[in-house]
């Protein structure tokens, strides 16, 4: 395994930490800054949207750069934006630190997919490319819960200063273990990047993620309620079910990974249609302790197994040219997640129940298994043709 894979890991548990923490924090952050639990809330709606944003339009600006220094600069950011967060004199100041942070997150993922796909043998890409996404799933099971109490018990401050030092580490781990790499542009610069997008495979696999991800994120979304005024949980026991689901994330990814390297699309169609039933199941057994702690566990595995096969698929589709194609579809992932969440909401609002964001999230991802389908049938002459030595197998 490259070292550098380790380097690239660690800046994805400081993002995911950055992303993520902040919830178990906006009361301390609130009662701080004098404002109010909603406006708070902004600071994790304008982190989603600056997701997005910097998907798109920093790993275009980057492109013409060393894929290495295009990480370093990204870090850079990333420290920066947690600085001004740990140190913000007010709510405005701190706003603009996460947007910085944000920016960066999109962009860090989409290219470090690309670079660390580069560093392993063609039949091991998905799996690398796990490894990396591997940080950001300890920053869910390990990262939240110490990150919460290190703010409860030192002020909110001291987590994102912590989150600093962490992404000084993963600097000086990235400048020291990452190889360099040729340009993103050599392959006709941005203009060339942007050529991939008229392949349609790449627009099916954009709708893919944002349908095949966003389902069982916008079941998450709302999953407290569901377990307290469901599942009859206390609240004190949501942070404990949290690791649960979190131990899910890690699984996944590491399995989901293997799978996409054996046969990537099979492999998806499977792991979609094993979202899809998980949350049917725990959708239709919530009141049930067991069948909720056991579905928690099987959504957050099954769902986020998807995440290195879908990276893979739109990285094999503009094998060219990849690295717009991967940030975009690292905007993806977040315009499923604010899909899944809004359609929940929808569901909630309408009185249906506070399971009603589980059942619309398998109607989504089922939505999401049709593209598939409709997009491999679509290709049959390149699904039959001879495998490409340089793609997992499709």
């Amino acid at each position: 395994m490259p070292s550098g894979l380790i380097a690239l890991a660690m800046g994805g548990f400081g993002i995911g930490l950055t992303e993520f923490v902040i919830m178990g924090l906006l009361p301390e952050v609130s009662a701080d800054f004098a404002v109010s639990e909603s406006v708070a809330g902004y600071l994790i709606s304008g982190y989603a949207l600056s997701v997005a944003l910097g998907a798109i339009l920093l790993t275009a600006a980057l492109t013409r750069f060393d894929r290495k220094r295009a990480l370093l600069s990204l870090m850079v950011l990333f420290i920066v934006g947690n600085l001004l967060s740990a140190a913000a004199p007010s709510y405005e100041v701190m706003m603009g630190g996460r947007i910085i942070a944000a920016l960066c997150h999109g962009a860090f993922f989409g290219i470090g997919s690309v670079v660390a796909a580069d560093m392993v043998a063609p039949a091991k890409r998905a799996g690398a490319i796990a490894l990396m996404f591997a940080g950001l799933t300890i920053a869910n099971v390990l990262g939240v819960p110490f990150g919460t109490l290190l703010g409860q018990q030192l002020g909110w401050r001291s987590t994102f200063w912590a989150i600093t030092a962490i992404g000084v580490v993963a600097l000086v781990g990235i400048t020291a273990l990452v190889p360099t790499t040729p340009p993103a542009g050599t392959h006709g610069g941005l203009r060339g990047e942007l050529h991939a997008f008229r392949n349609k495979q790449v627009w099916f696999s954009i709708a893919l993620t944002v349908l095949g991800y966003g389902g069982m994120f916008g079941a998450f979304t709302y999953i407290a309620f569901t377990l307290t005024e469901v599942s009859g949980f206390a609240t004190s026991s949501v942070p404990w079910l949290l690791i649960v689901f979190g131990s899910g994330l890690f699984v996944g990814n590491y399995l989901g990974g293997k799978a996409a390297d054996r046969a990537l699309t099979p492999a998806l169609t499977w792991i979609l249609a094993l979202v899809t039933a998980v949350l049917v199941v725990f959708a239709a057994t919530a009141d049930n302790r067991a069948m909720t702690i056991l579905s928690l566990f099987l959504m957050g595995a099954f769902g986020f197994a998807t995440v290195p096969g879908l990276q893979m698929r739109i990285m094999n589709y503009a094998s060219a040219a990849p690295t717009m194609a991967s940030g975009a579809n690292i905007a993806a992932f977040n315009v499923g997640n604010a899909l899944g969440a809004w359609l929940g909401g929808l569901t909630i609002a309408a009185g249906l129940g506070f399971t009603s964001p589980i059942w619309m999230g398998a109607v989504v991802t089922a939505a999401g298994l049709v593209v598939l389908l409709i997009a491999t049938a679509m290709d049959r002459p390149r699904a039959e043709a001879p495998a490409d030595s340089t793609l997992v197998k499709i």
